[in-house]
């Protein structure tokens, strides 16, 4: 199967010219902190899922480590830098861009806990780190994973010149990973600092109208199907599960890099075992521990596996059934959905933290992450999304309104 992950960051990816002029626009803001300032400088690049900013990071090492490793004429040269990606998943990407560039080096990406304790331990400080998916970094200490500081974000500030990160405070999705924008710029405006914002989605063939529909959802809020709902994208409501892995599946047999996801609210623990998902006759796996150095996602036997959060956020897939466990259901009478906290079965999710205690906002911030898991699954699709819900008032909503919705553009 080919590695669409792989093609997705890679360096030879073609970039926008938009994109370029960013790129540029970043390496003037490095040069000119390295050579001026005593003091950290940040750049942060913001945007929803599927904006590109991955790819834009990808191009930004590459050219930085070129000028740093090859070019001797560059203000860059001689600079030490790093790239930190603090899921799993995704940094076995980078490491296999790595393989082909002369002037990418696998020990170049780390993970940001792996990154703070060994340069603590030897007193250094980097040129640049740059840092995918800073909404995963943790912000406070995570024993279980050696993490013994209040702060990744703040840890690496420490023992960089200068920090280029992305953010997108909709794929916030732990208590020991929380964030918000206001909490990420506390810690920014404390130093020279700049940001961009990206909106243009790149990765679904779906219509604007198709993609703000997905966002009022995950907002809670039931809307009909916008006209050009499958204008070039194949998105599909189903009432059973079962006809509907059985589509994924021919998608996959066609096709490839298609797969079923799920949210939260099944029977899920890291013991080994299998632990299966089951609606009517359908009846598959969680995805197990990825051991290899392949992504989960890009594996063809996963086909037999129901993703999670876990392993598909930050890949492209070409096609995806998308299971709306009961964590998320309908409220009678209305066109909203609500969050059923006492259905999350992700018991790392929601992990105490002694600096939160509002309720109201402990609360506010565990639905958000509900919706921000759901939002992340929905916009994997690059061609179509497949959606089944297990709460049957919310089956039989969406299924009328995909009815209405094909009877209306007939």
């Amino acid at each position: 199967m080919e590695n669409s992950a792989l093609k997705k960051l890679s360096p030879l990816k073609p970039l926008t010219t938009d994109q370029k002029q960013l790129v540029a626009n970043i390496i003037d803001f490095t040069i000119s902190h390295l050579q001026t300032r005593h003091t950290p400088a940040i750049y942060t690049i913001y945007g929803d899922a599927g904006t590109g900013k991955s790819v834009v990071l990808s191009h930004l090492f590459q050219q930085i480590q070129a000028a740093a490793r090859l070019d001797h004429s560059s203000p860059l040269y001689g600079s030490k830098n790093v790239f930190l990606v603090n899921h799993p998943e995704v940094l076995k990407v980078y490491k296999e861009i790595a393989g082909p560039f002369k002037e990418l080096l696998k020990k170049d990406y780390y993970r940001p806990t792996s990154f703070i304790n060994q340069i603590e331990k030897t007193g250094e400080q980097v040129d640049v780190a740059v840092i995918d998916e800073a909404h995963l970094l943790l912000s406070k200490a995570d024993h279980y994973n050696n993490f013994y500081h209040d702060n990744q974000l703040i840890e690496i500030i420490k023992h960089a010149k200068v920090v280029i990160i992305v953010f997108d405070q909709y794929q916030v999705l732990r208590m020991k990973a929380f964030w918000t924008p206001e909490r990420l710029q506390a810690i920014v405006n404390q130093y020279p600092h700049q940001s961009t914002y990206l909106t243009h989605q790149f990765r679904m063939t779906a219509s604007d109208e198709l993609l703000s529909w997905f966002n009022q959802f995950t907002a809670g809020e039931i809307t009909p199907f916008p006209n050009n709902s499958r204008d070039h994208y194949d998105f599909r409501i189903y009432d059973n599960a079962e006809l509907m892995r059985q589509a994924i599946f021919r998608r996959n047999q066609k096709v490839g890099l298609s797969r079923i996801l799920s949210t939260s609210g099944y029977p899920s623990t890291l013991d080994g075992g299998k632990h299966y998902i089951v609606e009517g006759q359908f009846k598959m796996p969680w995805d197990q521990y990825n051991f290899t150095s392949t992504p989960w996602a890009e594996i063809p036997e996963t086909i037999h596996e129901v993703g999670s959060i876990y392993t598909c956020q930050g890949f492209d897939l070409n096609y995806t059934g998308i299971i709306i466990g009961p964590i998320i259901s309908q409220i009678p009478n209305t066109n909203q959905l609500q969050v059923n906290l006492d259905r999350v079965t992700d018991t790392e999710m929601f992990k105490r933290r002694d600096d939160l205690t509002n309720p109201v906002e402990i609360e506010q911030s565990k639905r958000q992450m509900i919706m921000n898991a759901l939002n992340v699954i929905l916009k994997r699709g690059v061609r179509g999304t497949y959606l089944y819900a297990h709460d049957p008032l919310l089956r039989t909503t969406l299924n009328q309104n995909y009815q209405t919705f094909l009877r209306r553009t007939r």
